[in-house]
């Protein structure tokens, strides 16, 4: 039994849902998993494995993805970690969308080379957006819905003992 961090960014709370979901699926699993906020983690000491994800706005990747990792880059060097983006990309079907989320997450988790990487598809509702992102999710015409594949969540989280060697 392996203990791995889940530790996540979110905004609006639809990535922690998903973390949480990623945690339930290692549990059931036999892992032993813990579940923080990215910005809440002082050390990853007693870790055999982590687990980070966040949510793209507008192209970007939540800030405390990329902070989480060049503070605890030296003990992420020595653990294997996995990734995953939550965005709208895996709503639209478009491949080109879907490789500029990874590359947005390659680029937040750099230098850690992650064992495995996941693109899911979030919830959009604009009552928890700001006037302004409201105004330009209407402008660029973006799906509003929740598109969450609670199945496809739990068979990547099933998958990731066997990617990090665990």
């Amino acid at each position: 039994m392996a203990r791995i961090l889940v530790a996540y960014a979110t905004k609006t709370g639809t990535t922690e849902e998903i973390a949480r979901a990623v945690a339930k699926s290692l549990k059931i699993a036999g892992h032993e998993p813990d579940l923080a906020g990215a910005g809440s983690v002082a050390t990853l000491y007693g870790y055999d494995a982590v687990v980070i994800g966040g949510p793209m706005y507008f192209g970007r990747i939540e800030g405390q993805v990329a902070k989480f990792v060049r503070r605890h880059s030296g003990a992420l060097a020595r653990l294997p970690v996995a990734g995953f983006i939550v965005g709208l990309a895996p709503v639209s079907g478009d491949p080109a969308q879907i490789a500029g989320a990874e590359k947005v997450l390659a680029a937040a988790l750099a230098p850690v080379a992650p064992v495995s990487v996941a693109v899911f598809a979030g919830r959009l509702d604009p009552e928890k957006l700001s006037w302004f992102q409201r105004w330009v999710t209407k402008k660029v015409k973006s799906p509003v819905g929740d598109f969450r594949d609670w199945s496809g969540i739990a068979a990547w989280a099933r998958e990731l003992p066997a990617k990090m060697g665990l």
